[in-house]
């Protein structure tokens, strides 16, 4: 079967890909927490993008935290949802299903990755499956793009700050609104949240085992705080994480495929799922 179907009990989409590979990603879309399904151009078209390079994707319909009175303004109606842990658990039997399902799909050995909100539950997922302690089920390797993992952010740098006010319509990912996401994603204050929640917050032994990472960052994006104070923690754990900013990119990018950038970060993907893993 080339053309996507459902799996896992209707909680994933798969996309085999076109030609033969073994590489294999289970892959999460963003959306702050609370937007977002497969249908979305970071969902559906990374899918389709990443297949016809040879890579079968996974692509994950997890449950969505709820959308506040107040946050009506932005793209829906109020509506309830489900918060903190049930993204986790949702990547958890998908993850699960995929390790069953991986030899019958070609896959030697699944990577996890996600955009944005899907990263950190991508990300999360990992620190997860370390605190389980069984090496066997951990992913071949990490791919987060414009991550975000801390829900207490630090002020950007200069160069990213002169950046985000050149391009304030890029600027929407203020101390704030990213902790007024989390808040909202946990029911509660972020203060002594789990770290499969705020996977920024791990210490380096709890990133003692993680998986070969690569991180695409927004050049225009305040979320590339966290991607940055991510990849030194992970760095000084001792493990390998490339880090590339994307040039010109603002959060999301993956989301607008008229743009050239989209397309070179799928090949930084694509390539990253092809190369011999430690």
């Amino acid at each position: 079967m080339s053309e996507p179907y459902a799996a896992a009990d209707g909680l994933a989409r798969v996309y085999p890909a076109t030609g033969p590979s073994a590489a294999g990603l289970v892959w999460l879309h963003g959306g702050g927490f609370a937007y977002g399904d497969l249908d979305m151009p970071e969902a559906d078209t990374v899918a389709r993008e990443l297949a016809a390079r040879g890579v079968t994707v996974v692509s994950v319909d997890y449950r969505l935290a709820p959308v506040p009175e107040d946050w009506r303004h932005r793209r829906a109606e109020a509506r309830t949802g489900h918060r903190y842990p049930a993204a986790l658990d949702d990547v958890a039997r998908v993850w699960r299903w995929a390790q069953d399902a991986a030899a019958s799909l070609g896959v030697d050995r699944f990577a996890i990755g996600g955009a944005s909100a899907g990263a950190n539950i991508a990300a999360g997922s990992v620190l997860r499956l370390l605190a389980a302690n069984d090496p066997a089920v951990l992913p071949r390797s990490v791919v987060l793009a414009y991550p975000t993992l801390l829900a207490l952010q630090p002020a950007p740098g200069p160069r990213l700050r002169a950046a985000l006010d050149a391009r304030p319509e890029a600027d929407g990912f203020g101390y704030d609104s990213v902790r007024a996401m989390y808040e909202n994603y946990l029911g509660g204050d972020v203060v002594g949240a789990p770290i499969d929640a705020v996977p920024g917050l791990a210490s380096i032994a709890e990133l003692a085992q993680f998986p070969p990472t690569l991180i695409v960052a927004g050049d225009y994006d305040e979320l590339t705080v966290s991607a940055e104070v991510f990849a030194a923690n992970l760095r000084a754990a001792g493990r390998a994480v490339d880090l590339v900013v994307e040039p010109g990119t603002v959060h999301g990018h993956l989301n607008r495929f008229e743009l050239p950038q989209a397309a070179a970060s799928i090949e930084r993907i694509a390539a990253h799922l092809a190369a011999p893993q430690i």
